[in-house]
């Protein structure tokens, strides 16, 4: 049936009349469009011949029809017809008439895109491939024929240029001859066949193409357009191979330098060529050019001026803002050269530029010194297109910048940071004349980099703020000016009040107010929602704080309300703009409500109206947190009890973001308004919120308990709130101690709680006591709870204690010490919960007043289970907490005379040591304390044959360092050339302990030492330099200005820790099995881990191109412990070095490639196979960063790899969600 359909279609398609045929093709294009359709030979021939025959119809939108026939066509006729086609179209480009040349070329083009099977394809190659060579070289053959098959070549190199590796030398000494060409089309379309080749080239070809190209360059006779040419290629050449090109650096560099700074003054094109080949080699070569950065920067700094056909007479250190100026611009924008090219020169400069600044990180400190001036001084570029780039690299300077020194804390004279601070005021000067230019695009970028600078120096420009105010106003009310000005103009100003002190803009406050509040009536409403969210900085810089000031805020608060409230009111605009103006009234009524009492009964209700609705409800209520938490107690009487209704029904809806914010509006109304709100409203608020406390979230756990806490603290709090709290969050609250998952703020809030609940006085602390320990037996179905759920038991036990008052908790204490002198083995569970609930009250309270409590707490010791043996040193360590001076020479003794139970009282030692080391109130009494006799004590376990003790002595060395510094430091170092190697060890993990993220005085000590201990990264034992590299991630990630000035010296030694080391690999003999054991693995994850740490804190002295080939390409095919960091830091170079990435992107895809699809065994256990399915979303995740920053021009291979994962079902769904994360 439907071959009957085709076949009376094919003869309408051949008629006369010039619609039907039109038709005819369209309904041919249904046809062929449809799953279902299938063909025999006969009719394949007809309707491809018929199809090939519309080509040439003489009307064009049949012949246009015709051409989308193919792209079905193609896939659902056999091979030999796409021959036939392919032939026949390829005789008719090289052979046929002029007219149907065109259309021959698409229709070409439109197979090559279609053909999707490999044994198409080559098929199709052996017999295109000489004819299009053939075309291209032949003598006889035209422009326009050359043109053509040089287009339809490139397509074919780009898509299978792998498929014809036989014919790569053929094809490569064809296109190098059309170089020579006196044509510049044909030369310029060989450029892009040659770079589609050069992908797919071996390296030995792709050598070949570069000598002989660089061979012309080095022979100056030919004319000048051909050395372009060639200069085109080289970096056509490099942007398609990329790190592949590095060897040929060498030769090409030197020349390109050269003919930079040789050509004739008009060869501008030339220039031009060599400054974005330059550019090309910074971005893809990165490793092989560190040789060749400083000349190319002399060079693009030269060229950034470059402009020989005009003399700048403008003075420049005139800024005044008279007509003078004005008339100066003018005249020089009068000048206009339509033959002059030098532009092209300066913009190719600014880019080479920019390519330095993102791929040399480490050259930040010399660029500011070399090339910021001089991008300063270039703002006054004439060329409106460069001044963009000009700008462009100006900005990535600063991000770069910001970038480098995220995270970093001192500031030293070379850092870029302070560089950057000695050049604001001349970029301000710069800038400020910029804005004084008549063109949008110039002040649009001048915002730019304004909102730049303020992002990476926030306080920079406290001293310009005056001379910038006009241009901020008259961005903004400039008749003139664009939404997109206005928009750039409202952030900076955003942005900028965020980050300076508000005295700063007082003298300008009514110059700035106006055109800012003119802003909010905008008719756009990108422009209105920015203009409010200046308004909400503008109402903080108006009045900073409540008490008495200089500045007299009164008279801007009715022009904002007013301004404001218009937006409120407004029902029909957009989102956006609403949520600006609620949060926005929100401010200005917890800033200025003592001035505004007459108006607030009217605007009250517009912000609970807001309330009510869906899209607006959140921002409503956190507007009225807001206001709740301001110190002037805004007077809420009119609205207070719908507030309150409307918020309690919100903690039953499902948005998660709104019950948050609803119970931390609700705590803030009740601390403010508490006296106003009936208990009634509190008990249907608790009943509510006791249903939010579980371990599934943790965070709106927290909130709910402190709103519970708050609730109960209220002085009115009467019976009926006490006892809905405990029949409805007591119960909640002792399910969620049982969770193992509890942790941080919501374990605070719940011993808040346990607290809050003795001095309500409505539950007896006997039955609270007794349902929290209870709550800690093992349950029948569940089992035993897990470690961290006793320990939450314990520490609300101790909180309960000290709530209830010395006599409860010495009661309590003995009931527990009765528990651990029962001998029988039936209750350990309960002894275990008795040990840590005296260890947590003991470390608050001081246990001495209990005899001999430490002789019962140490009997423990000698229990036949492991984890009452751990709580015990647990105890031990904090009740010595509570009394130094009593216990710690308990423990010290012990340690002395009790050989077995050594590592138990170390434990109980670092619990003590641990504890006062962040207690700066103890510290004094621990100093008072023997000192010396710990030290040598641990030092003698330092050289223990179990890794258990050395751990726990290294902690307590580093922890004692805190206290003791001067002591320490020098006794440590000592030790770092001791003969057995497990205390060198031990002493460096003791350094790694000893660096912490809050500053303490031991920084200053350790800073010139810290060499000695970590250079021991060279030593021969790779334990040694396992603790070594640890205490390296340590530093790099607390402290990483104690290791800045070492790394260069470092580094190397750390990526030689990530290499495979052959010595390392060890095979025991098991029998009937052999089994391979590699003792460096721990040594390499610990490496990679703490370059991963570097990439988030030294950048800028990490050099990424030499680190990721070979060191992190040979981790991504290492063991699985490896890989996974590896991935890691690819994501993290993808983002923040994209550059180097992009370079090598060719040589990281194999090892990816064979991560996503490996197979574990058949006899995989579950471990196994769970294992590799994380390695494997593990390596997709750093497939999709490498994806995001791979744009248009990325490597061939890793397209490839990206396709292949989306024709695998399993794979692409992996992908899809990964990329959701």
């Amino acid at each position: 049936m439907a071959n009957l359909t085709i076949n009376s279609i094919l003869e309408k398609m051949t008629g006369k009349d010039k619609d039907f045929r039109y038709m005819a093709t369209s309904d041919l294009l249904n046809e062929l469009s449809k799953e279902g359709f299938k063909a025999d030979t006969d009719l394949e021939m007809k309707v491809s011949h018929t199809v090939l025959q519309q080509l040439e119809d003489a009307a064009g939108d049949v012949s246009g029809l015709a051409v989308k026939c193919l792209v079905p066509l193609v896939k659902k006729v056999s091979d030999d017809r796409v021959l036939d086609m392919t032939d026949i179209l390829c005789n008719k480009l090289v052979n046929g008439k002029d007219q149907h040349r065109d259309i021959a070329s698409i229709a070409l083009k439109t197979i090559v895109s279609e053909v999707t099977t490999t044994a198409v394809a080559q098929r199709v190659l052996l017999s295109l491939t000489p004819k299009l060579t053939k075309g291209i070289t032949s003598a006889e053959s035209s422009t326009e024929i050359k043109c053509e098959c040089l287009d339809i070549l490139c397509d074919v190199l780009h898509r299978f240029g792998n498929l014809l590796a036989t014919d790569h030398e053929l094809l490569l000494s064809s296109l190098l001859s059309q170089l020579s060409s006196n044509q510049a089309s044909v030369r310029k379309k060989s450029i892009s066949c040659i770079a589609s080749l050069a992908s797919s080239l071996s390296d030995d070809l792709l050598a070949k193409a570069t000598v002989e190209v660089v061979h012309l360059l080095k022979n100056k006779g030919p004319k000048p357009e051909m050395t372009r040419t060639n200069i085109q290629m080289i970096g056509a050449l490099s942007r398609a191979v990329g790190y592949r090109f590095g060897p040929h650096l060498g030769d090409t560099v030197p020349l390109l330098i050269n003919y930079c700074t040789s050509a004739s003054d008009v060869d501008e094109e030339l220039r031009e060529y060599s400054l974005q080949a330059l550019e090309s080699f910074l971005l893809r070569c990165p490793r092989d050019i560190s040789s060749y950065c400083d000349n190319i920067l002399l060079v693009t700094l030269e060229f950034l001026s470059y402009d020989p056909n005009f003399t700048d007479n403008m003075e420049e250190d005139t800024d005044d803002e008279s007509h003078e100026e004005e008339e100066d611009d003018e005249s020089a924008n009068e000048y206009s050269d339509d033959e002059d090219a030098s532009w092209k020169v300066r913009r190719a400069a600014a880019k080479c530029l920019a390519a330095i600044i993102v791929s040399r990180p480490e050259m930040l400190s010399k660029l500011y010194r070399e090339a910021c001036p001089k991008l300063i001084e270039r703002f006054k570029e004439r060329e409106e297109n460069v001044k963009m780039d000009v700008f462009n690299t100006f900005i990535e300077l600063l991000r770069q910048t910001g970038n480098v020194t995220k995270g970093q804390t001192g500031v030293t004279e070379s850092s870029p940071l302070c560089l950057l601070k000695q050049e604001v005021s001349k970029i301000v000067k710069s800038i400020n004349r910029q804005l004084r230019e008549k063109s949008i695009k110039t002040k649009v970028g001048s915002f730019s980099v304004l909102k730049e600078l303020v992002v990476v120096l926030p306080d920079c420009l406290a001293d310009h703020i005056g001379s910038l105010v006009s241009g901020i106003g008259k961005a903004l009310s400039d008749k003139s000016s664009t939404s997109n000005l206005k928009i750039e103009a409202l952030i900076f100003t955003r942005l900028v009040m965020a980050s300076h002190s508000p005295s700063v803009f007082h003298p300008y406050i009514k110059a700035l107010s106006t055109p800012i509040l003119s802003a909010v009536s905008e008719r756009y409403y990108k422009v209105t929602a920015e203009a409010l969210r200046v308004c909400g900085e503008l109402v903080r810089v108006v009045r900073p704080n409540f008490q008495a000031c200089a500045f007299d805020f009164k008279p801007y608060v009715h022009p904002i309300y007013y301004a404001i409230l218009t937006r409120l009111a407004n029902q029909d605009q957009d989102q956006e703009v609403k949520e600006c103006a609620i949060s926005c009234m929100g401010l200005v009524i917890s800033t200025f409500g003592d001035n505004l009492r007459m108006e607030l009964p009217a605007c009250l209700p517009v912000l609970v109206d807001r309330m009510g609705n869906e899209i607006t409800r959140l921002t409503a209520v956190k507007a009225f947190a807001v206001i709740a938490s301001s110190p002037l107690k805004i007077d809420l009487s009119c609205v207070l009890e719908q507030v309150v209704a409307e918020l309690t029904a919100f903690l039953r809806k499902a948005n998660r973001a709104l019950r948050q914010a609803t119970l931390g509006t609700l705590n803030s109304l009740v601390v403010a308004y508490g006296d106003r709100i009936g208990s009634s409203a509190y008990e249907v608020i608790i009943v509510e919120l006791s249903t939010l406390i579980s371990d599934s979230d943790l965070h709106m756990t927290a909130l709910a308990l402190e709103l519970c806490c708050t609730l109960m603290a209220d002085k009115k709090s009467n019976q009926n709130v006490g006892l809905t709290v405990r029949y409805k969050v007591l119960p909640q609250a002792l399910i969620l101690i049982r969770s193992s998952l509890l942790q941080g703020q919501a374990l605070h809030a719940l011993q808040r709680f346990f607290a809050a609940l003795v001095h309500s006085a409505n539950t007896s602390f006997d039955s609270l006591l007794d349902s929290l320990l209870s709550s800690a037996k093992p349950s029948p179905q569940s089992g035993g709870l897990a470690k961290q759920a006793l320990y939450s038991v314990a520490q609300c036990v101790a909180v309960l204690c000290l709530a209830a008052g010395d006599q409860k908790c010495a009661s309590t204490v003995e009931m527990l010490t009765n528990v651990l002198k029962d001998n029988s083995t039936s209750n350990s569970a309960k002894q275990h919960l008795a040990l840590l609930c005296l260890g947590e009250i003991g470390r608050r309270k001081d246990l001495s007043p209990h005899a001999h409590i430490e002789n019962i707490v140490i009997e423990s010791f000698q229990s036949p289970f492991e984890e009452i043996k751990s709580a015990a040193s647990y105890a031990l360590g904090n009740i010595a907490v509570g009394n130094l001076s009593k216990y710690l020479p308990f423990i010290l003794d012990q340690i002395d005379n009790q050989q077995k139970k050594q590592y138990l009282l170390l434990h109980s030692l670092k619990e003590v040591i641990a504890r006062h080391s962040i207690d700066k109130a103890g510290q004094a009494d621990f100093q008072d304390t023997n000192v010396e006799k710990i030290l040598k004590l641990l030092f003698n376990h330092c050289e223990s044959e179990e890794e258990g003790v050395r751990n726990v002595v290294a902690e307590c060395l580093g922890k004692i360092a805190l206290i003791e510094p001067k002591k320490l430091v020098p006794a440590l170092k000592v030790r770092t050339t001791s003969p057995t190697a497990f205390t060198r060890a031990t002493v460096v993990i003791a350094v790694k302990y000893s660096i912490v993220e809050r500053p303490e005085k031991i920084d200053d000590i350790i800073y010139p030492e810290i060499s000695s201990f970590l250079m021991l990264i060279r030593d021969e034992d790779r334990h040694v330099r396992r603790a070594a590299v640890l205490a390296l991630s340590t530093a790099a990630h607390n402290k990483p200005n104690l290791i800045k000035g070492l790394l260069p010296e470092l580094l190397p030694l750390l990526y030689d820790q990530t290499v495979i080391k052959q010595e390392l690999i060890r095979t025991v003999d098991l029998g009937p099995f052999k089994h391979i054991v590699d003792d460096g693995l721990e040594l390499r994850k610990a490496a990679f881990e703490c370059v991963d740490t570097l990439l988030d804190s030294c950048l800028d002295q990490v050099n990424p191109s030499s680190f990721i080939v070979p060191y992190l390409k040979s981790g991504l095919d290492d063991h699985y412990d490896v890989k996974m960091p590896c991935h890691l830091i690819l994501s993290k170079l993808a983002d923040k070095c994209h550059a180097a990435v992009h370079a090598v992107l060719d040589s990281l895809v194999d090892p990816l490639e064979k991560t996503i699809n490996f197979k574990p065994k058949q006899d995989a256990v579950k471990q196994e196979v769970d294992r590799n399915e994380d390695m494997i979303r593990s390596a997709l995740r750093a497939i999709a960063s490498l994806n995001r920053i791979s744009g248009g021009d990325c490597s061939l291979k890793f397209k490839m790899l990206v396709n292949s994962i989306m024709k695998n079902n399993s794979l692409s769904e992996k992908y899809a969600s990964v990329r959701c994360e």
